[in-house]
């Protein structure tokens, strides 16, 4: 099981697609779910019980995930060296990644490190300056020995040319990520009626999927290696084993949420969300844990669920857009899907000749990309 560990809900930044979102019109107006008032904002809990409580899942791993986890490198540095897990990984803005001593930065498995393509779209979105400063902690921790996979994680908005910022990032002078995933700013909140997202997804982002698809292969073809790019590399190797997929991101099934207090749930998206808390690491048993991550009724009848998996359970349990806009989000995962079966043949094609084999497709399960976009 994978484990998001939440060791701070505080950030030192005010993304226009997260926390910035707090301070629109729309906000006020917004009627969310019961949440936990009582959940404290820092890590409330002797880290001794978790190790406890993870002392009885044999394949553990933690994601330290906040907030921004690296506002707290104490505790980084503490899990590290004595929670009983397989792998550590950690989400961060990237702006604090020199804060981690090399001897602990190298026993992470993973980074997924927020940048939203080039400097421009990544400083407009989180703050001037930020791009350079990310930039410049993963040159340093690369020159200081790191060898685990670095991920770019990108949000996607309206703003973004999703063509031009993916293959900058895998082309990046500075460092060229080799595993590249991307998430939609889509159906989180009630924002919809401040969005052009119905035109910008039929002008610029499903047409740019198909062309990224069609650049994916033909890195393939070039070079006899298969680009970690999340949200193509995961279904597609579902697709030449016809292998069906529960969520993708593994919420509920392969992936909980531990919360500041030690309460756990199922995704880090529902922090505080009582009504779906699972139980508590001072007494839950791991292999007793679990949410039914079926749809709700949007999906029933859905030809691709199998493909997609749901999508997002936040947004099935939420429903913060209503029901023409959350179409418009499915047929994102459509024109993906249909992207990659006519892209299917020629996969194959490649796997026949030897050019790649499909165990160039394996990759991290559940490691904190949601796959699906």
């Amino acid at each position: 099981m994978y484990y998001h560990i939440i060791l701070t809900d505080h950030c030192n930044l005010s993304c226009t697609y997260c926390r910035g979102k707090l301070f629109l019109p729309s906000a006020a107006e917004e009627k969310g779910p019961d949440i936990d008032g009582d959940l404290p904002l820092e890590l409330d809990y002797d880290p001794e019980i978790l190790y406890r409580f993870l002392e009885k899942d044999p394949d553990a791993s933690l994601i330290f995930y906040g907030g921004e986890p690296l506002l707290r490198p104490d505790l980084v540095c503490e899990m590290v060296e004595h929670a009983p897990a397989r792998r550590f990984l950690v989400q961060t803005n990237g702006l604090l990644l020199d804060r981690i001593p090399r001897a602990v930065m190298n026993r992470l498995d993973t980074l997924l490190v927020s940048i939203d393509g080039p400097r421009e779209t990544t400083d407009g979105y989180r703050g001037e300056g930020t791009y350079d400063r990310v930039m410049a902690n993963v040159q340093k921790i690369v020159s200081g020995g790191y060898h685990g996979e670095i991920i770019a994680r990108m949000t996607v908005t309206e703003e973004t040319e999703i063509v031009r910022a993916v293959q900058f990032l895998a082309d990046n002078p500075d460092f060229s990520f080799p595993s590249i995933h991307w998430q939609l700013d889509a159906d989180l909140s009630s924002d919809h009626r401040d969005r052009a997202f119905a035109s910008w997804v039929a002008r610029t982002y499903n047409p740019g999927i198909l062309t990224l698809i069609e650049a994916w292969v033909g890195r393939m073809e070039a070079s006899g290696a298969v680009p970690r790019w999340y949200p193509f590399i995961d279904p597609m190797e579902d697709l030449l084993t016809g292998r069906e997929s529960l969520l993708r991101c593994g919420a509920g099934h392969a992936n909980l949420t531990i919360m500041t207090d030690g309460s756990i749930g199922p995704c880090p998206c529902m922090v505080g969300m009582r009504d779906f808390y699972l139980g508590h690491i001072g007494d839950a048993d791991p292999s007793e844990l679990s949410m039914d991550p079926g749809a709700g009724t949007f999906c029933a009848g859905c030809s691709i669920r199998t493909f997609c998996g749901g999508r997002c359970l936040y947004a099935q349990v939420l429903r913060p857009w209503p029901d023409d806009m959350r179409r418009v989000v499915c047929g994102t995962v459509e024109n993906l899907h249909r992207g990659l079966l006519d892209a299917l043949p020629k996969v194959r094609g490649l796997i026949d000749e030897g050019i790649i084999g499909l165990e160039d497709f394996a990759h991290p399960r559940y490691n904190g990309c949601e796959i699906i976009p």
